[in-house]
């Protein structure tokens, strides 16, 4: 597996980790039941997409990348400050279509940094990219 490969698996694994931390911490405080439902399937799916990285990246003898602390607290800690005021549904919502907005912008500036990047790795992210563009149609209707 090439090294461009490597780092765009393991962008995805981080970007599936963050956006279940951030649906756990959110999740604390949805009062809409639809929400909360959507938000738990999407949280699952990032799950297996995280698995099928990590398992990508273990068949070829490669260690995942390390879960970033740091980068966890901020998105907690960013979250809790947007919901102190306001935990309406359609702000919620809002919230999320801006984080998954966010890890598109993300993978799509590393298969551009990566571009040499084989087949493999590249359907993953885009796999990725086009569950995150389904998730914003989807939480539209909260808004």
């Amino acid at each position: 597996m090439r090294r461009e490969d490597i780092q765009v698996l393991r962008d995805v694994q981080k970007n599936a980790e963050l956006a279940m931390k951030a649906v756990e911490t959110v999740s604390e405080k949805i009062y809409d039941d639809a929400l909360a439902l959507q938000l738990s399937r999407q949280s699952l799916r990032y799950s297996q997409l995280r698995n099928e990285a990590v398992d990508r990246l273990l068949s070829a003898h490669l260690e995942p990348a390390r879960t970033n602390m740091v980068e966890e607290l901020l998105v907690a800690g960013g979250i809790y400050k947007d919901t102190l005021l306001n935990t309406s549904t359609s702000h919620i919502a809002e919230l999320v279509i801006q984080e998954s907005s966010r890890k598109i912008s993300r993978l799509c500036q590393s298969l551009h940094r990566h571009e040499n990047a084989g087949e493999e790795a590249v359907e993953m992210a885009r796999e990725f990219m086009d569950f995150e563009e389904s998730n914003i149609r989807q939480l539209r209707k909260f808004l």
